[in-house]
């Protein structure tokens, strides 16, 4: 079965399903990705998502919820004890929202590019000696 593109298997992984094939599910779980594609096969532990899109998701979160917040003067002048739970809350769903398909687009990347577990060997201060 030939690869797809990048962007079709990103989008694929974005929407939750199999970067290969786009008909199996992506997780068993809220994160927990399936072992294996049920549609098409795909060994899909073999793609190591790790804190990759957890990054991402923090770091696009921070640019697009707090940065413009501190454009808002209301933000300033309210109560702390107001805003703070209200604003931590709303992050906080925001990131459990966001995490799941960016890890998906994720996993799709890392199956484009063919970034296995198996090339952590070349991260690691062993391949130094």
């Amino acid at each position: 079965m030939a690869k797809p593109s990048l962007t079709t298997a990103m989008s694929r992984g974005l929407s939750g399903h199999c970067p290969q094939c786009g008909q199996g599910k992506l997780y068993r779980a809220y994160l927990k990705v399936e072992d294996a594609c049920p549609a098409c096969g795909l060994d899909l532990d073999r793609y190591p998502a790790d804190d990759g899109p957890a990054y991402l998701t923090i770091l696009l979160v921070g640019h697009l919820v707090i940065a413009p917040m501190l454009f808002f003067r209301q933000v300033w002048d309210a109560n702390p004890w107001i805003v703070l739970p209200i604003l931590l809350s709303a992050l906080m769903a925001l990131v459990l929202i966001l995490l799941p398909p960016i890890k998906g687009a994720f996993m799709g990347l890392l199956y484009r590019l063919n970034v296995t577990r198996g090339d952590a060997r070349l991260h690691t201060a062993d391949r130094l000696d």
